[in-house]
C-alpha cells in the first residue's frame, strides 16, 4: 500500500481541505484587565483574548475538527512553522501555535505553565478564532511540540501544566502526543529545569499514545563552534526509551536519518532567529522533504489516535521506504511487549 494513495491516506502530500492561516493576539499584561469567566453555557459576555499569541492554521469548510495545540522550540517563533502547520490542517484538523515567549533563560516551568493556561482558554475563546461554520473539537484534543516545545508537550502529558500559577485549571485529557525532536537540556545532567527525562527505561508514565519522531543529524554539531542541537541522551531516543507501557497507549518511533534539528521549519524563516535555524543546527539540505516526513507522519499517528483510522500509520510501519525520507529508526510498542511489561494482577 503505497503511503502517497488514497488507501493509505495520502499523508505525506497536502490533503483535500482548504486552509485559512489567521493570527490571534494575546492579551496585554499593560492593558485593560482581562474579562471574567462566563458561567457554564453563558455566551453573553465576549470570549477573552488568549494568554499569549497564536498562529491558528484550520480548514476553510464548514465542519467539525480535533485540535492539535503545537509549542515551538527554543528562540524560535511559530510563525517558522506555518507551512508544517497548514500541511497538517489540510487533512483535516485545527492547529493552534502559541508563541510561549520571546526571550527565555533555562527554565522551562514558565512556558509550560503558560501552554496549559492555551489550552484552558481553547475551550472558550477557540471559536471566535475559527472561520464561519467551523468547530473545534476539544474533547480531540492533541499535543505536540519541536525540540525543547517537545519536551513541554511531554510535560504537559504529565501533568505539570499545574503548578501554582494554573492551581484551578481543568485540563481536558490528551488524545495523543507528538514530539518532534524533543530536547531535555544540553547533557544528560544538564537538563533545562523541571527535567522531564529521568535516566530510567519506562519511567515516563504517559497515558496518551505517544510519537516521537528524530533526525539522525540532530545530535552532531554543525561545526567545532557549535554544540549539537539535539544531544545524544536528552533528545528522541532518550524519551522513547524512557515512555511506559500503558494499557490504554500505544508508542512510536520514526527518526529521518539525513536531516536536521530544524530541517521541519518553513523554506523561509526570516530575521536574525531565521538565520540562526540554519546557522547554529547540522541541516540535511532542502527541508520540504522533512516538512512532508513531520507532517505526514503526525497526520497518520493523529489519524489512528484521534480518528480510528490506522491505513496511514500501518503503512508507514509496513513500508517506511516509501516515506518522502530515509527512516534509520521504525519503532512501535506492540501489544505483546505492552501485555509483557504490565504487571500482572492476582486475585
Amino acid at each position: 500500500m503505497a503511503m502517497g494513495s488514497e488507501a493509505g491516506g495520502g499523508v505525506f502530500d497536502h490533503g483535500a481541505h482548504a486552509v485559512t492561516l489567521s493570527r490571534v493576539d494575546g492579551a496585554s499584561r499593560c492593558g485593560a484587565a482581562p474579562s471574567p469567566p462566563a458561567a457554564d453555557g453563558d455566551d453573553s459576555l465576549p470570549p477573552p483574548p488568549p494568554p499569549k499569541p497564536l498562529l491558528v492554521a484550520a480548514p476553510r469548510e464548514a465542519g467539525e475538527y480535533p485540535v492539535l495545540l503545537f509549542l515551538h522550540g527554543f528562540m524560535a517563533l511559530n510563525s517558522f512553522y506555518s507551512q508544517l502547520f497548514h500541511h497538517v490542517a489540510s487533512h483535516g484538523f485545527i492547529v493552534v501555535g502559541p508563541q510561549l515567549y520571546t526571550f527565555s533563560g533555562p527554565d522551562t516551568t514558565e512556558e509550560i505553565n503558560s501552554a496549559a493556561a492555551v489550552i484552558a482558554w481553547l475551550v472558550r475563546g477557540l471559536r471566535s478564532s475559527l472561520p464561519p461554520g467551523v468547530l473545534a473539537d476539544l474533547t480531540k484534543l492533541s499535543v505536540s511540540g519541536h525540540s525543547r516545545g517537545g519536551k513541554v508537550a511531554f510535560a504537559l502529558a504529565l501533568g505539570h501544566g499545574k503548578g501554582k500559577a494554573n492551581k484551578n485549571l481543568a485540563l481536558p485529557p490528551l488524545a495523543a502526543v507528538v514530539a518532534v525532536d524533543p530536547v531535555d537540556g544540553t547533557g544528560v545532567g544538564a537538563q533545562t529545569p523541571p527535567p522531564i527525562l529521568t535516566g530510567k527505561a519506562r519511567s515516563l508514565a504517559v497515558c496518551a499514545p505517544a510519537m516521537v519522531l528524530g533526525t539522525g543529524l540532530g545530535e552532531l554539531p554543525r561545526g567545532p563552534l557549535f554544540p549539537p542541537c539535539a544531544p545524544r541522551g536528552v533528545s528522541h531516543a532518550a524519551f522513547y526509551d524512557e515512555l511506559a507501557p500503558a494499557a490504554a497507549a500505544r508508542h512510536c518511533h520514526l527518526v529521518a536519518r539525513d536531516y536536521g534539528h530544524t530541517d521541519m521549519m518553513d523554506d523561509d524563516t526570516p530575521g536574525a532567529r531565521g538565520l540562526l535555524t540554519r546557522a547554529v543546527c547540522r541541516s540535511g539540505g532542502a527541508r520540504a522533504p522533512m516538512r512532508r516526513f513531520v507532517a505526514g507522519a503526525t497526520v497518520a499517528f493523529l489519524n489512528r489516535w484521534v480518528r480510528g483510522d490506522g491505513d496511514a500509520l500501518d503503512s508507514i510501519r509496513a513500508r517506511p521506504e516509501l516515506a518522502p525520507v530515509a527512516l534509520s529508526v521504525v519503532e512501535f510498542l506492540d501489544e505483546e511487549e505492552i501485555k509483557e511489561a504490565m504487571p500482572v494482577r492476582r486475585s
